[in-house]
């Protein structure tokens, strides 16, 4: 099946970064309506009903506001189709299911972003909790240099070999949080400095926040510096890499010396 021609990147309209940011944020809105009306339900209920309802809101609104444009979310079926249209809807309808699903905590998202010859050229990125929505429409500005020392975002649960290794090179602090989403958000707000991943995602995990991220003068790639592709046949992405311009030479030496 053939596949777009990854050497010219189209470029956005104004009214899809303005359509991926206002998705996002319909979205976030029946996530948190949802999250009020089902509090007492128990966390699996919550789960279920937000990715199932916010998926639903996101197809049926691109479906009504692109229709000839092709759609891979987390939550709904993977069509071939999609490796052969010309632009591509990547959403995750609920970043975070489990921090979603225990309230009052709010480091969970709704990523929507459109893609065009592997590469995410409009997005946003939803914190409905914060009442913040990262987005292309508006790209953020460039964080300011690092604090020292830098801080390195890690899981709460499962920290990576990556992350500590990075940590330990630049002397950083560590810094726990919950969705992807979150993380590279917190990265584009300022509040810290690296996201290295090597568990493995899908694309809809990065696809959103990276654009969110490009947008904002920050390096985004794979964790030994190669280009991130979306919209692949195996939507399963190994690793990623989430920093300011002026760190990543220093973060590389690490990463490509390393088993990851």
């Amino acid at each position: 099946m053939p596949t777009p021609d990854a050497g010219a990147i189209p470029i956005a309209s104004a009214d899809d970064h303005a359509l991926a940011a206002r998705l996002a944020e319909e979205a976030g809105e029946l996530l948190l309506r949802l999250r009020e009306e089902l509090q007492y339900e128990g966390s699996a209920t919550l789960k279920r009903e937000g990715d199932r309802r916010a998926h639903d809101l996101l197809v049926r609104r691109l479906a009504e506001e692109r229709p000839g444009d092709a759609v891979l979310s987390e939550e709904g079926r993977d069509r071939p189709e999609r490796l052969a249209s010309p632009r591509t809807w990547i959403v995750d309808p609920l970043d975070g299911t489990r921090e979603f699903s225990e309230p009052p905590r709010v480091d969970w998202a709704v990523h929507v972003a459109l893609v065009a010859a592997e590469h995410p050229i409009a997005g946003a990125v939803a914190l409905p909790a914060q009442g913040i929505t990262l987005s292309t429409a508006h790209p953020s500005p460039t964080p300011p240099p690092p604090p020292t020392p830098p801080r390195v975002i890690v899981s709460r649960s499962r920290p990576p070999m990556v992350a500590l290794a990075i940590a330990e090179a630049l002397g950083a602090d560590l810094v726990e949080m919950g969705s992807a989403g979150a993380k590279v958000a917190a990265v584009v707000q300022g509040v810290a400095d690296v996201y290295p991943h090597a568990g493995g995602q899908y694309e809809w995990d990065s696809c959103a926040p990276v654009a969110v991220a490009a947008a904002a003068g920050l390096h985004c790639s794979r964790i030994d510096g190669t280009p991130l592709r979306y919209n692949q046949p195996d939507p399963w992405l190994p690793d990623l890499l989430v920093c300011p311009p002026h760190l990543v030479d220093e973060i590389l030496e690490v990463t490509r010396g390393g088993a990851y």
